[in-house]
């Protein structure tokens, strides 16, 4: 597997990944009903550095790396990943979380931040705590799932210093 920059050439791959994430609602605090120039809008975001995963020319996953905030927060890096579905369970997001610590580190982000990691998606929240990160803050209710209704995110974080 390797991991690099997005190029033009990926976009519809990555939006294949992407659009129908969204629309599941179960993972993302975004609208479920953009059409794909929004999912295009929202994943290429100005403020967005966008890589892939790849394997033989196949596009596995994608994210991006941004600043969590600006002016005094900007210091701290922010990340979203997807995998696509037959790829989920084989390292693909570990792979992803690895690379984007060590380009935050390169960029010069001194930690890393999720600001709304929902609570049910436990394959993520264990592997975040794998790679380094702690729940910092528990946002009760904060996140409206499709099917559990209300469930809690978590604020996670990790120090890149």
């Amino acid at each position: 597997m390797e991991i690099r920059p997005a190029t033009d050439a990926d976009h519809a791959a990555i939006l294949d990944i992407v659009a129908p994430t969204l629309a599941a609602g179960e993972t993302y605090a975004i609208a479920r009903d953009l059409d794909r120039a929004g999912v295009s809008a929202y994943w290429f975001g100005p403020t967005h550095e966008v890589f892939v995963a790849e394997d033989d020319s196949v596009v596995l996953g994608t994210y991006y790396l941004m600043a969590n905030q600006q002016g005094g927060g900007a210091h701290v890096a922010n990340c979203g990943y997807m995998t696509a579905p037959a790829a989920q369970g084989k390292g693909v997001a570990r792979a992803m979380c690895e690379h984007s610590l060590a380009r935050a580190k390169e960029r010069g982000f001194r930690a890393m931040q999720f600001n709304h990691v929902v609570s049910t998606n436990a394959r993520a929240v264990a592997l975040w705590q794998k790679l380094g990160f702690d729940i910092v803050g528990t946002l009760p209710q904060a996140f409206n799932h499709p099917v559990h209704g209300y469930v809690d995110s978590y604020v996670m974080f990790r120090s890149l210093i």
